[in-house]
């Protein structure tokens, strides 16, 4: 640990916002796109060129490293206390095949950052610090998602995970077998103190309100559905309009609905249509049947049962109206996941302290924190990005932003670590 230059007034503390931006562009290297994005791929080649890298930078702080039997790695700054359960921070460092610099590698950076700069100052905590990162978050190759996290919360098997194949029909036992992540740990038999995620918002609403901050109160809960109308094909020439069974111009009333419904759910009420599939699907045959999906997302699990009820409502009053069935069968159900209040207080605190401008806000995508959320006390900090967006090769944030993140991230930590 360097220790020339100690620091005993903590408020003062400010992380290198130059160095952290230059791990990013690093570690954006790997796999980098001609677009400018990342393509690194769970458990592929260039995903263990990044595992690689990662945790050379933390033995390089400092850091010991863990690893459970799903590739989880746990990388350690020990504390005064070391029976204490670690004050922990994290994300993942896969990517979309189409992805960014900073989905969920910033997580990770942040925390080897925080860790950088606590030495740099030569600051001891009480209980220790860990920077994790999960395997396969994004679900790009290997299904589920959020898998190492899931495993760790025993949301699902170890076994189930690694009997998940991609494409090739490649498993993930042995592909973490042959990248050499497969670790001695159980997962989830690894104490937590308390949990921090640092994210970019991958959404506008931070840099539509011009704030710097996001305060993460929780993730909203997701219900997946399929709906289908059932009507009759018939020639589009002979049929006179009156007579039709148009299965089409029932499901899209539906559609609407969905919209609807969420608006008539706000602040947090979302209503997506985002798949449709026509039978017959032919120019000039009346559509007999459609099919298509529904994701309906609130804050609370309460809202979201209300959502439900709503929907099903409106879709059987429009099934009476027209004469044709609607049917409407849940597929998914991801429960609202709050986060903390004394983490949640944490973050604010952090922006305060620092004189960031901040807001609360939701979650509308899943992270590892739901996860860990479950296990022990957590809380999430986004920042901004460009115009929103994410999980895409322009994907952007600026240098301040991530800077800001990061501090309000360390003195989270700090209040937390002792």
């Amino acid at each position: 640990m360097d220790t020339k230059t100690r620091t005993t007034d903590t408020s003062q503390l400010r992380i290198n916002g130059e160095r952290l931006w230059q791990s990013l562009m690093e570690l954006a290297d790997i796999g980098g796109t001609a677009k400018g994005g990342v393509c690194r791929l769970a458990l592929t080649d260039l995903d263990k060129q990044g595992r690689d890298l990662v945790t050379r930078w933390a033995r390089e702080a400092g850091m010991t490293v863990a690893v459970d039997k799903i590739g989880n790695a746990f990388m350690r700054r020990a504390g005064r206390n070391n029976s204490l359960p670690p004050i922990m921070t994290g994300s993942h460092i896969d990517t979309q095949p189409t992805g960014g610099k900073f989905d969920g590698n910033y997580g990770v950076l942040a925390g080897i950052e925080v860790v950088r700069t606590l030495n740099d100052h030569g600051i001891e905590t009480e209980a220790p610090i860990e920077v994790a990162f999960w395997t396969n978050e994004e679900g790009s190759r290997f299904v589920p998602v959020m898998m190492g996290s899931g495993v760790f919360a025993k949301a699902f098997s170890l076994e189930h995970a690694y009997a998940a194949k991609d494409s090739d029909g490649k498993s993930v036992r042995d592909e973490l077998e042959r990248i050499g992540y497969i670790g001695p740990e159980e997962p989830g038999d690894h104490p937590i103190g308390a949990y921090f995620e640092t994210h970019i918002e991958q959404g506008p609403v931070l840099e539509d309100h011009h704030k710097t901050i996001g305060v993460v109160t929780g993730v909203l809960g997701i219900r997946w559905y399929d709906c289908t109308v059932t009507g009759m094909e018939a020639h589009a020439g002979p049929t006179p309009m009156a007579l039709r069974k148009d299965a089409l111009q029932v499901a899209a009333r539906v559609m609407q609905e969905v919209v609807a419904c969420a608006h008539r759910h706000p602040p947090h009420g979302r209503g997506t249509v985002g798949m449709v599939q026509i039978h017959p699907n032919s120019r000039n045959v009346i559509p007999g049947e459609v099919k298509f999906s529904i994701d309906l997302r609130n804050a609370s699990d309460a809202d979201c049962e209300s959502m439900d009820k709503d929907i099903r409502a409106v879709a059987a009053r429009i099934s009476e109206e027209t004469g044709l069935p609607i049917r409407i069968e849940m597929v998914s159900n991801y429960p609202a996941q709050p986060f903390n209040a004394g983490c949640i207080d944490a973050v604010r605190r952090g922006a305060e302290t620092l004189g960031y401008s901040h807001m609360d806000v939701v979650s509308g995508a899943g992270h590892d924190a739901v996860y860990m959320a479950q296990l022990a006390p957590a809380g999430m900090i986004f920042i901004p990005c460009k115009d929103g967006i994410s999980h895409n090769e322009i994907e952007d944030a600026e240098p301040d932003d991530v800077t800001a993140g990061c501090n309000v991230l360390l003195h989270a930590m700090l209040e937390r670590a002792g």
